[in-house]
């Protein structure tokens, strides 16, 4: 059984709309109350301890604060115990070492979201199909422009700045989920990423940069300069639907190549790239976030999943560039700009690029992947007054939502 996530739009009522936007806004509210809850918790160091709040000791305070907010009826229950179930997540990431510490969520700044996770169902009728969700009595009409099959086990809703909304849909879907393929030096390809060039393999095919926010930048100060000025909502809206069109752009650029890769590759070499320590050189950092590198790996890898490619990575620090990948000298004086070089030791003649995929197909094939498991307990004692979501509330919290 495998899990895979369709995206479509939805074509709300202006009553329905209302009632998204409650839901978002209301599990934005449960989410920052459980966050000043836990935090109040663990600061309160009793006997010498940390107390930890588990999900499961929040989501039992959701009928009193209920209780408290009459307007939080409205919303489906389950989607409020979700963000806290969120929040969890975020603070077991964080101090696992894979996230950062959590943080409020701004009703303007964070992204507008709520998940359903019991009771979606897609029905299909005359108007065509719609989206049935707990607490709304009629089905949200959407684009279904592609069909699938499997049993639908959750759903999220999202609503983009320029007022869009969409669900992403978890479909479970039973099948035989493809075995890994076999390591060989000969079914093994090593990719370079880099900026000029978005991609290049070890056989020597390169990639283009499509450099979409680049190409849209002048219009987007055009209009940057018309907001600061104006401060309108029509010149805010038309910067937003650019922003929106060059993430769109590059994400179907994105999916074609990482598609492309694991479907025609049975084991893909890439390096391990610092990717938040490279945006700190102010001079790259725009053209690095444009390129979205990790974005791109992360496709790799969970498509390499469905398909049983392999995903091997090597180190940082591997000097891939500096490496003669005919004899495996190593060039200590090469410089950053220079884009080709002669070893001096076999009197090879390197593509810089190309020279450093191939290194990293070599490294790859010589290294051994290696797993860590890493576990956290959560432990919870004096649980008696301790700080409670209904007592962290100010008394502005308590209007409705929209």
């Amino acid at each position: 059984m495998i899990l895979k996530a369709y995206k479509y739009r939805l074509n709300p009522t202006p009553k329905q709309q209302i009632l998204l936007d409650k839901h978002i806004g209301a599990c934005r509210f449960v989410y920052n109350l459980a966050f000043e809850t836990k935090k109040m918790a663990y600061n309160s160091n009793r006997y010498g301890k940390q107390i930890n709040l588990s999900c499961f000791d929040l989501i039992k305070q959701l009928p009193e604060l209920k209780q408290e907010c009459d307007w939080l009826k409205e919303i489906n229950s389950q989607s409020l115990q979700a963000s806290i179930k969120h929040l969890d997540t975020a603070y077991t990431s964080f101090f696992k070492g894979t996230g950062k510490f959590p943080k409020y969520k701004s009703k303007s700044k964070s992204k507008k979201s709520f998940n359903i996770p019991q009771g979606v169902e897609i029905e299909d009728n005359r108007q065509g199909a719609a989206l049935c969700i707990p607490k709304f009595k009629k089905g949200i009409k959407i684009v279904q422009h592609r069909s699938f099959e499997g049993t639908i086990k959750q759903a999220t809703i999202s609503k983009t700045p320029t007022g869009k909304y969409f669900a992403s849909i978890l479909v479970e879907i039973v099948t035989i989920v493809s075995p890994k393929k076999s390591i060989t030096e000969e079914n093994t390809i090593g990719i370079d990423l880099g900026l000029k060039e978005f991609l290049i393999t070890s056989l020597g095919t390169k990639i283009e940069n499509p450099r979409f926010l680049k190409k849209s930048i002048s219009k987007l100060k055009h209009i940057q300069k018309k907001y600061s000025k104006k401060k309108g909502k029509k010149t805010k809206h038309k910067l937003q639907k650019l922003h929106e069109k060059v993430a769109l752009q590059r994400k179907d650029f994105l999916h074609k190549v990482s598609t492309d890769l694991v479907k025609n590759h049975d084991t893909i070499a890439l390096e391990t790239l610092k990717v938040k320590n490279m945006i700190k050189n102010h001079n790259l950092a725009q053209s690095i976030s444009d390129v979205s590198w990790s974005t791109f790996v992360e496709m790799l890898e969970y498509k390499a999943n469905w398909y049983g490619t392999n995903i091997i990575r090597i180190g940082t620090f591997e000097p891939s560039s500096k490496i003669c990948s005919n004899c495996g000298e190593i060039n200590k004086e090469l410089k950053l700009s220079e884009r080709e070089w002669c070893c001096e030791n076999c009197y090879s003649c390197h593509d810089r690029d190309v020279n450093a995929s191939i290194n990293i197909k070599n490294i790859a094939l010589k290294a051994k992947p290696t797993h860590k498991k890493l576990c956290m307990e959560d432990t919870l004692k004096n649980r008696n007054e301790l700080p409670a979501i209904v007592g962290v509330m100010t008394y502005e919290a308590t209007i409705p939502l929209g």
